[in-house]
């Protein structure tokens, strides 16, 4: 009877894959279920807040729009280049991905220029009230967020830059194209709570 062989020579598979076939694009999607959660966590007391009040904000004004609705539509159109970066990765395009990924960082830079116009126009301060901490906290949750992509896309561009990127290296590109739709996504949730249910009264 011949022995039951359990192993195989696997040299002549590929190191690297794009979407679930890739390590990273599932560490990537844990990262975001983990973050997901601390945002539910972050929305839930924010909603036992506001049931606990007559007014919402609880004596003050509801931060001005300008700013945040100036971050919301950047960022919204910001998904042009970032799906057209996926796909010029995927198709392999090495200087379509290096203009690409340079345009992000630029995005990025203004975004966090505009966030920091708008904490100083949320019209309440962290300490001053449970409203102001879940909503400061909310908002920095997110600026984290947008910090975290905005380093990894300039570590991306500046080795892509340097470097030929190989199908490793794209497939990296392509997980952070994939977590920016994240911090998209999330700051749509989180605009509703911040700028449009304040204001309104019970």
């Amino acid at each position: 009877m011949r022995p039951l062989r359990i192993t195989g020579d696997v040299g002549g598979l590929p190191d690297h894959a794009f979407g679930p076939a890739s390590l990273g694009w599932w560490g990537t999607v844990g990262f975001m279920l983990i973050e997901g959660m601390a945002f539910v966590l972050a929305t839930g007391a924010y909603f036992y807040l506001m049931s606990n009040e007559s007014a919402w904000p609880p004596g003050g004004q509801p931060p001005s729009l300008m700013y945040g609705t100036l971050f919301t539509v950047l960022a919204i159109l910001s998904e042009v280049p970032n799906v057209w970066l996926s796909r010029r990765t995927h198709a392999g395009d090495v200087a379509a991905i290096r203009i690409g990924l340079w345009v992000m960082v630029a995005i990025g830079v203004v975004l966090m220029v505009i966030r920091g116009f708008e904490f100083g126009a949320l019209n309440v301060r962290w300490n001053d009230n449970a409203y102001g901490s879940i909503l400061w906290a909310l908002m920095l949750m997110h600026t984290v967020h947008i910090a975290t992509d905005l380093y990894d896309t300039i570590v991306l561009a500046a080795i892509v830059a340097l470097h030929e990127p190989d199908s490793r290296k794209r497939s990296d590109v392509a997980d952070n194209v994939m977590y920016w739709h994240f911090v998209v996504v999330t700051w749509l949730a989180i605009y509703v709570l911040v700028y449009l249910l304040p204001g309104h009264t019970k």
